[in-house]
């Protein structure tokens, strides 16, 4: 059974990457350096800065885009890239990877003694090249863990995980746990510490499961002392993790590169603990060398006679063996800091870099398992005897490109399989410290079975004395018609509605005085082009010009795990078929909603919405609590 279920995991995972593939190919072939840029594809034009000897084979090199700084990117440590050349000739392009990246600059690996001739003449620029490695390390966890899964006497955890055979826990024994952590949260920490394989935190919006997770990992550490590994899909995930374990006085390596930079992350990497150990120096006596013998083999050009080119090669072969001697001692110090540490943190692919692959660890906490992919999730699980999932498997799942991978099951991921197999080890944190109780309500009721409460201090918080919490607002007769924008959807009359209805809110909140404590403000909606016109809107309103850096206006799946003192939703659809799109995803739903601490304005259609019973309990919600209201009401703002 478990080797079945690995094929099947390994034939969803390919239809997943050859869509990804067909999709970066579209949106790459026969596209210029300006196009891809505006992509946030590729850099361009970019300045080598600097170059230096790599371990082993490597030369590292040093770029900077020296235009264009303000676009978006999608570069990140660990990505395969190319250096290429203005003339777009195929021959001039060299292939390496991202071993750092931070604002403008980036250093780049490439199997080469010396850069190419075409480097030093033209334009260069730098590529995103399609993500192999991630889909390459997935296959291989899956192919290990089907041939684990073969051995019965083996692997515990696969059979927990893929067939249902039921987890142990350790006796009652109840752990000494911080009185800070409330009542489901110190069940958590107490459910984790006790499992010896498998422990579930399920965290709605506000409930503090960083908090709990932290908490937990320094119980783990102080009662077994065991090296723990901490993996999340996304970057911004593990940096926050990684800061907050590190601010409890832990031993942290954070492998790979932060996206945020702050000093105590800076700390936590890798690169810095390796720059401060005392073989450095070394190291650098080694590099600056094996640079000289470089410089003098440049020297020898290849058209030179055969002494020369023998001349030439023999110095480049001393280099390679001062670049081995390079790796040799880096794999020392990273040895020596890696027995040390008590956390390892990094995203889950980023589990298997060179730098940990052989490492193995007691257990390994996977946060935000409601988005990660499954056979990603099986890189850190295989290198473990336990395993922690923690997230929210009703809010945003994992993106997949592929429809029929997704229609087939890579959209189910490990966490909602772990909760309905196991729930004896799931804990549901109930208690959350975000919303008001009237804007959580919803939420609770359609996804958590009424199971949540507001913390008194958010409970009744309200950003004036009288304000409404939550309101729904009906644009029901108004003709506020939807409109087809490219692949997207816009309501322009729906976005001048909502930008009146905030520029009144904040003329209210001027006159009552509370322009200096302003409220953070956050518009979203499903649709992109809906978004890019209520930013052009509130970018153009007289009135929230001195607010504008208070004001954020994005999707809602940009927002998952932010949180505002207001959250405005345009829900865009309008017509006469109720055709909702993108709105029937109700995860979707559950995490724009619950971004709002004292104030949620739904500004919808009732006669399309209502078609989907979710939408139509929604504004009986709404109607419950005297905060339905038409949007003729407001049509004199």
């Amino acid at each position: 059974m478990p080797k079945e279920y690995f094929k099947k995991l390994q034939d969803l995972l390919d239809t997943e990457r050859s869509e990804d593939l067909q999709s970066y190919l579209k949106l790459t072939e026969n596209t210029s350096a300006a196009d891809r840029r505006a992509l946030g594809l590729t850099w361009y034009p970019i300045a080598i800065r600097n170059t230096e000897v790599g371990r082993g084979d490597y030369l590292t090199v040093e770029l900077e885009r020296t235009t264009h700084q303000d676009f978006s990117h999608q570069f990140r440590f660990g990505t395969a890239v190319a250096l290429f050349s203005n003339h777009d000739a195929k021959e001039d392009r060299l292939e390496g990877i991202i071993n750092h990246q931070s604002g403008n600059r980036m250093k780049i690996s490439f199997r080469v003694d010396e850069l190419p001739e075409w480097t030093r003449d033209g334009k260069l620029g730098v590529d995103l090249l399609f993500d192999n490695n991630s889909y390459e390390e997935m296959q291989h966890a899956l192919k290990q863990a089907a041939n684990l899964a073969q051995n019965q006497s083996e692997n515990k955890l696969i059979r927990i995980l893929t067939a249902g055979e039921k987890p142990s826990f350790r006796g009652e024994e109840k752990f000494i746990i911080p009185n800070t952590l409330n009542d489901s949260q110190q069940l958590a920490v107490n459910k984790i510490i006790a499992a010896d394989q498998l422990a579930v935190v399920h965290g709605p919006p506000g409930t503090g499961k960083t908090t709990t997770l932290v908490h937990a990992i320094k119980s783990l550490i102080k009662h077994s002392g065991q090296k723990i590994l901490v993996v999340a899909p996304s970057n911004t995930a593990v940096d926050l993790l990684t800061e907050k374990l590190a601010a409890e006085g832990l031993r942290v390596i954070r492998v790979g590169n932060p996206a945020r930079v702050s000093e105590k992350l800076m700390v936590a990497t890798l690169d810095h603990q390796m720059a401060g150990h005392p073989e450095m120096k070394t190291i650098k006596a080694l590099k600056k060398q094996a640079s000289e013998y470089k410089n003098m083999a440049h020297k020898y050009k290849r058209s030179f006679g055969k002494a020369e080119r023998d001349q030439r090669k023999a110095l480049f072969d001393e280099a390679h063996k001062i670049g081995k001697e390079v790796e040799k001692t880096e794999q020392y110090i990273m040895d020596s800091l890696f027995t040390k540490a008590q956390v390892i943190t990094a995203t889950l692919v980023g589990a298997n870099h060179y730098t940990v692959r052989n490492l193995r660890y007691h257990t390994i906490v996977i946060d935000e398992a409601g988005q990660a992919l499954e056979p990603a999730c099986w890189i850190p699980i295989l290198k473990a005897e336990k395993v922690i999932l923690a997230g929210d498997h009703f809010q945003l799942s994992p993106t997949i490109k592929s429809n029929e991978a997704a229609r087939n099951g890579l959209s189910n991921t490990l966490l909602e399989k772990a909760v309905s197999l196991h729930p004896e080890s799931v804990v549901l944190l109930n208690e959350q410290y975000r919303m008001h109780t009237a804007i959580m309500g919803y939420s609770s009721q359609v996804f958590y079975k009424n199971a949540l409460k507001a913390h008194q201090s958010v409970a009744d918080h309200l950003l004036f004395a009288g304000d409404e919490p939550i309101q729904f607002i009906d644009t029901a007769g108004c003709s506020y018609d939807e409109k087809s924008d490219g692949t997207s959807t816009t309501n322009p009359e729906e976005a001048a509605f909502l930008v009146r209805h905030l520029a009144h809110l904040v003329s209210n909140l001027t006159d009552l005085g509370l322009a200096e404590s302003f409220p953070s403000i956050a518009i979203v909606s499903p649709y992109k082009q809906q978004v890019q016109l209520l930013n052009t809107l509130v970018q153009e309103n007289e009135l929230l010009t001195p607010y504008h850096h208070k004001i954020a206006v994005n999707t809602i799946d940009s927002f998952q795990g932010q949180e505002r003192d207001v959250v405005y939703i345009s829900l865009t659809r309008s017509n006469d078929d109720g055709s909702i799109g993108f709105l029937s995803d109700t995860r979707r739903m559950n995490v724009a909603m619950t971004r709002a601490r004292k104030k949620l304005v739904v500004i919808g259609d009732s006669a399309t919405l209502s078609k989907s019973d979710f939408y139509a309990e929604l504004i009986r919600y709404t109607e419950q609590l005297n905060a339905y209201h038409s949007a003729w009401e407001f049509m004199d703002l």
